[in-house]
């Protein structure tokens, strides 16, 4: 870890014990580990859901569960948090560090497609987190945006995509297309205003303005 990265971390609060054992585990256990938010994502991810102070939050992408958990921290009283995850083999893992968390009875977890699943939801979501398949960003973006109230958020993860969107793109390199095309859509989107953070891999932030 650079010096300033460890800095930051330093002057964060400091994980909890359940988080701070789902990301051990995660490393020990799962393969591609750095996919998860980890502890300073984590508390902006906390920090930000609990200023919107949610009913319903969707997630696109719950990995090992450790943001899902961090979202959760921002929930109202009877509110519930959506988390959608491809891969089956995951289910498991993230459940069983859910059911340890006082939140567990308002997390509800998801398995399958993400667009087939945002289909069959009724639900308007005052926060939206998309962290799955990055060709699919940009679809996932129109699938959700009429279950978004207005004033609602939308947070996308990994949009720097290791600096990969200020290189030259090589042709068959479909997760950067994906990313770029989902990054130049939003930005020139007059229903949204947006501000693109450089927290890890990038976090871009949308509040919807408008139908």
């Amino acid at each position: 870890m650079k010096k300033i990265d460890q800095y930051i971390a330093d002057h964060t609060e400091a994980e909890g014990e359940l988080l701070h054992e789902l990301d051990r585990q995660t490393n020990l256990k799962v393969m591609m580990p750095r996919m998860i938010s980890g502890h300073v994502q984590g508390k902006v991810l906390k920090m930000l859901s609990k200023m919107i102070q949610p009913k319903y939050i969707l997630e696109l992408g719950t990995f090992t569960g450790y943001s899902a958990l961090c979202l959760a921290e921002g929930l109202v009283e009877g509110g519930k948090l959506i988390t959608v995850e491809l891969n089956d083999e995951l289910e498991s893992f993230s459940s069983r560090f859910f059911s340890q968390s006082s939140r567990s009875h308002q997390i509800e977890q998801k398995i399958g497609p993400a667009l087939d699943i945002i289909s069959s939801l009724n639900e308007t979501f005052d926060l939206i987190f998309i962290d799955a398949d990055k060709r699919e960003y940009l679809e996932y973006y129109h699938a959700v945006f009429n279950k978004l109230r207005i004033g609602g958020i939308i947070l996308a993860d990994n949009v720097l995509w290791n600096g990969k969107v200020v290189e030259p793109v090589e042709r068959n390199d479909t997760y950067t297309k994906g990313i770029m095309a989902f990054n130049d859509f939003v930005h020139n989107d007059p229903r949204v205003e947006n501000v693109l953070l450089p927290i890890r891999d990038g976090l871009m932030m949308l509040r919807k303005i408008s139908d």
